[in-house]
């Protein structure tokens, strides 16, 4: 049986993460929700998420600082999600190691496709054998 992929939202506002919540756990998605940093880094290490989705602007440790320490120890995928839509924000955050930016607003539908897509490229390939003829 295949296991339920898990998503990890870390966003400072509680709106955000309860609509992230209900959004994915009925796509069939384990959600973890936290509203800070500290406590992501901490729920990195006690859980194996197969996706984050990360906010930028976010008191104590802020989103790219997040990303950076995330990316000291992983290769989770990491979709950033903000209101901040400046074209140099989304290239920091891609060169930092992002893998998807999402502006706020955003539409759920378009998100759960970018995970979906996230989380296809990152399943394991299976290895593929071709007989000569």
């Amino acid at each position: 049986m295949k296991k339920r992929p898990c998503i990890m939202a870390v966003d400072d506002e509680q709106t955000i993460l309860r609509l992230l919540k209900r959004t994915l756990e009925p796509e069939g998605y384990g959600v973890i929700v936290t509203d800070n940093g500290r406590s992501a880094l901490d729920l990195l290490e006690e859980h194996t998420p197969d996706l984050v989705i990360l906010d930028i602007m976010m008191p104590d440790l802020d989103g790219f600082q997040v990303l950076d320490l995330i990316r000291q120890r992983s290769n989770i995928p990491v979709i950033m999600l903000s209101a901040r839509r400046e074209m140099a924000t989304k290239r920091d955050t891609l060169n930092l190691g992002a893998d998807d930016y999402v502006g706020k607003p955003f539409h759920t539908g378009e998100l759960v496709a970018r995970i979906r897509a996230k989380l296809r490229r990152a399943e394991p390939v299976a290895t593929m054998s071709i007989k000569g003829g």
